[in-house]
């Protein structure tokens, strides 16, 4: 309904009659000045009438938009939804509130996501230097997707021959102009050194073969790819070390993907200085859920080394490597938790030169050598770490190392549980020692370790054999169950032996039998008293 106040010849007349007297002349800028609301003057209602033409033609669109915003179904709005990239779709969530939930849709997000990132499972990275995937259904928010998408947003992307097609096709990526693309790691870098990006690089699927990567900068780098990630990535090279990290790479990141040296002449002298991973002085980086191979039978497949090299090195697999797994020598520090260390040629793990780690439940096992090896002055903590079926000792320990071993299990050694020589100490307190082919416990050659608080059973020989000028502390061990004596002390050795439970050895003329109803026994004494036993 529309309302018409004025009076007079043109009171009667419609809409579109009033619109006709368009054609009459216009009022000069006197008559303007002089005009009044008098409902007499012909042109006073001028712009009532262009408001109500307009309205109606506005009529139409108001029912367009109606309908598009409430009356549209969910499916075809979610289908019109499903054409546009991440930044429309934001844009789009603001206009009502129907939209902002279609799109927030975890299927279109989903979508965007899969294209841009590859994972097959939402990706989180709630603060520097920590990533972890998600399952979609177990998630806090209902859209992981969305969540995701939004942390790793700034980041460079890596695959080869991407850049040339995602430049040149302006039209398909238009919205993400703000994304980098590169063709390889080292282009990636240099973006990084010449200040393009933050340092966030995604690396897609495929094999990265001989780039120089040398990291001295706190970048991230990781992964990209479906299903398992570390399986699809794969770094290599074939001369130099594939990794190195230098001075100035404090807090950097590189997690899930597979790295790999595998030098065409595997037994070169010069490749002893060249690793999968190389962590020199002063530099802390983050290595995470890594396949870490060397084919190369001199160096290691890591090498921590230096003064104030100090990685935290977690979840990754060190396995099948032609020499040494992880190598942590002259001061090196470094934190190292959970991974699997398994099958390698010579020790799973190596610390000599006072390198002093920190190694929380690793499983090490399968070695083709012994499974921790530290020598030279090597030490370290040693906890809740699986030692097992490796085809020397479990744990050696030689020349001064002095290793604090606790809670760990060391079982189904080929040879021994833990053997101690050439003037060796540590601190075994409160392991499980069980099942090794020979001793639980080898003490030797004026070594001098600690064992307390140890479970050493069902040994397919003895629990404790001291011998040949061997010394130590072997205090509140329950020794039970083994083939042969429970604590065997011979050739000039004295060790201190006191508060141990002995008990259900399976040879009785041995000195478990003996030892069960007595308390104390230190020195020579007991030394003596041992050997007539055994005799």
């Amino acid at each position: 309904v529309v309302a018409v106040e004025e009076s007079g010849p043109a009171a009667g007349n419609s809409p579109y009659q009033l619109r006709r007297k368009s054609l009459l002349p216009k009022r000069t800028a006197s008559s303007t000045a002089g005009a009044s609301t008098s409902t007499t003057e012909p042109f006073g209602h001028r712009a009532k009438r262009a408001r109500v033409s307009g309205r109606s033609h506005d009529l139409p669109a108001a029912l367009a938009e109606q309908y598009l915003q409430q009356k549209l179904p969910d499916e075809v709005v979610l289908k019109i939804f499903s054409y546009l990239l991440e930044q429309d779709l934001c844009q789009t969530a603001c206009v009502c509130k129907r939209f902002s939930q279609l799109a927030n849709d975890p299927i279109l997000w989903k979508r965007l996501y899969m294209e841009v990132f590859e994972y097959t499972r939402p990706m989180m990275h709630p603060e520097p230097g920590k990533f972890y995937q998600v399952s979609p259904e177990e998630h806090d928010h209902p859209n992981p997707w969305k969540d995701s998408f939004q942390q790793l947003y700034k980041g460079a992307h890596v695959k080869p021959g991407f850049a040339e097609h995602f430049y040149s096709n302006p039209g398909r990526f238009k919205g993400r102009e703000n994304m980098l693309y590169y063709d390889t790691i080292e282009d990636a870098l240099g973006g990084v050194q010449e200040s393009h990006f933050d340092g966030l690089i995604f690396v897609h699927s495929g094999i990265y073969t001989d780039e120089w990567i040398y990291i001295e900068s706190p970048i991230t780098m990781i992964g990209a790819a479906p299903g398992k990630v570390s399986d699809k990535v794969v770094i290599e090279n074939t001369r130099d070390s594939t990794f190195v990290f230098m001075e100035g790479s404090e807090d950097a990141y590189v997690g899930y993907m597979t790295i790999r040296f595998n030098p065409d002449d595997k037994s070169a002298q010069h490749h002893n200085a060249h690793h999968c991973l190389e962590i020199t002085v002063n530099c802390s980086p983050n290595i995470d859920h890594c396949i870490i191979r060397s084919t190369c039978t001199v160096g290691s497949a890591v090498c921590v080394s230096g003064q104030g090299a100090c990685p935290t090195i977690k979840h990754c697999n060190i396995s099948d490597c032609e020499n040494v797994g992880l190598y942590i020598t002259d001061h090196a520090q470094g934190i190292y938790e959970d991974n699997e260390i398994s099958n390698n040629a010579l020790a799973g793990i190596w610390v000599k030169n006072h390198g002093n780690p920190i190694i929380r439940r690793n499983h090490i096992h399968h070695g083709r050598d012994v499974g921790v090896f530290t020598f030279d002055h090597g030490m370290g903590y040693f906890e809740s770490c699986n030692i097992h079926r490796n085809r020397i000792a479990g744990f050696e320990v030689k020349a001064y190392a002095n290793p604090t071993v606790v809670r760990c299990e060391i079982h189904h050694g080929q040879t021994g549980g833990i053997y101690v020589h050439e003037k060796g100490r540590g601190q075994f307190i409160e392991n499980k020692i069980y099942a090794n082919n020979f001793a639980g416990v080898w003490i030797t050659s004026n070594s001098d370790p600690t064992i307390r608080g140890n479970a050493i059973f069902n040994g397919n020989q003895g629990g404790v054999y001291i011998f040949g000028d061997g010394r130590g502390l072997i205090e509140g061990n329950d020794i039970h169950g083994n083939a042969l004596a429970g604590i065997q002390i011979r050739t000039n050795s004295c060790p201190i032996v006191r508060h141990n439970k002995i008990h259900d050895g399976q040879h009785a003329a041995h000195v478990s039998t003996f030892y069960i109803n007595f308390t104390v026994l230190t020195g020579q004494y007991c030394n003596l008293l041992v050997v007539r036993h055994l005799c």
